[in-house]
């Protein structure tokens, strides 16, 4: 069994406010949590950057892949509204 730790870090340059970032974020996480996925945003004030943390176990690193690839499939449906970054380390 696999832990693995991600971080997304984002980019939301169409967001002009914190309560903009928050139905961005709370949409995102939604999408996550049904993954099996614990999810926490650990973002700062400024609105137009966005850091989640996720946390999911893994049986082999094929799951892992395919996991991180569903991820990014769900970041990929905003269109260019996010840009993204994947970062994740397995334990």
């Amino acid at each position: 069994m696999l832990v693995v730790h991600t971080l997304l870090h984002l980019e939301l340059p169409y967001v002009h406010s914190l309560k903009g970032r928050r139905a961005v974020l709370a949409s995102i996480k939604d999408r996550l949590k049904r993954f099996n996925m614990a999810v926490a945003d650990l973002s700062g004030e400024y609105p137009k950057e966005a850091l989640i943390a996720l946390l999911f176990f893994a049986a082999d690193r094929d799951e892992v892949e395919r996991k991180i690839s569903k991820i990014e499939e769900i970041l990929a449906k905003f269109g260019g509204e996010i840009e993204y970054d994947i970062e994740y380390q397995i334990i």
